[in-house]
């Protein structure tokens, strides 16, 4: 099945705690179909030295589901994402405008 939200695309969140805040997705996990995005769902960790790292609370970005996330079309409003087959390339398009979508 092809992705319809990749690494790099600008996303708004839809659902909890920062609901309307957009950001750009860092990292996608297909598997748990979940994506890591920029400045969104921060927690703080608390880690122990070791070799390689200090101590500390460090904050950073937990995955969050792709249900809770939709692609930002030209106006950045949030749209779905279609697929359309035009010479023989699949191409994704957001759905609200009809654009195609620069992954």
């Amino acid at each position: 099945m092809a992705a319809k939200i990749k690494k790099g695309d600008k996303v708004i969140v839809l659902a909890g705690k920062d609901k309307g805040k957009t950001g750009q997705v860092l990292q996608v996990f297909p598997t748990e179909t979940r994506a890591t995005v920029q400045g969104i769902n921060l927690v703080r960790r608390h880690t122990k030295q070791t070799a390689s790292t200090d101590a500390g609370i460090f904050t950073k970005e937990a995955p969050i589901h792709l249900s809770n996330l939709a692609i930002a079309d030209k106006d950045g409003k949030p749209s779905r994402v279609g697929f359309q087959i035009k010479d023989g390339v699949k191409t994704r398009v957001a759905k609200s405008t009809g654009d195609t979508i620069d992954g």
